[in-house]
């Protein structure tokens, strides 16, 4: 869950499933800010240092971008705005240190899971992106939280 265009393609297509919920308008400029600022971040060098909270980072990121498909009124254009930089900076740093600037091209595909999601709104099928976004929020929780939790076979125990 560490390789260099996974946890981004997760992030982006959290940002996709969210904004199946925003205008057309304020999408598509998410959209590219995303894009814009992971193409320009995922070629900086990231101290090896920051690699726990980087990836903290980002899966805290893909839990709070797939929650906002629960937001009251839909996503409005600042919030998309919002989500669209904070997925693109996360993202770009998640590349740049566990990757290559070519992951980009294997995680952005992650945002056009917003054309059937625009279309299941329209229709009413909301329900579905919900519970998509459950499925993003849980893999994200627990690809934050396993780290931290001793495996029996992996760490040393009483028994050596």
């Amino acid at each position: 869950m560490r390789g260099g265009a996974l946890p981004p393609a997760l992030l982006m297509a959290a940002l996709a499933v969210a904004l199946s919920f925003a205008p057309r308008r304020q999408a598509l400029i998410a959209i590219a800010l995303c894009l814009g600022l992971s193409a320009l971040l995922c070629t900086v060098s990231v101290p090896s240092a920051w690699t726990e909270a980087i990836f903290l980072g980002g899966w805290l990121s893909i839990v709070l971008t797939a929650a906002l498909v629960h937001w009251p009124q839909g996503i409005g254009g600042r919030l998309a705005l919002v989500a669209g930089v904070n997925a693109g900076v996360w993202s770009g740093l998640l590349i740049g240190l566990a990757g290559r600037p070519l992951d980009l091209v294997f995680a952005a595909p992650g945002l056009l899971i917003i054309l059937p999601g625009a279309w299941m709104v329209s229709q009413g099928k909301a329900i579905i992106l919900k519970v998509a976004a459950s499925w993003l929020m849980t893999i994200a929780v627990l690809a934050a939280v396993l780290p931290l939790i001793p495996t029996p076979g992996y760490t040393p125990d009483h028994m050596n």
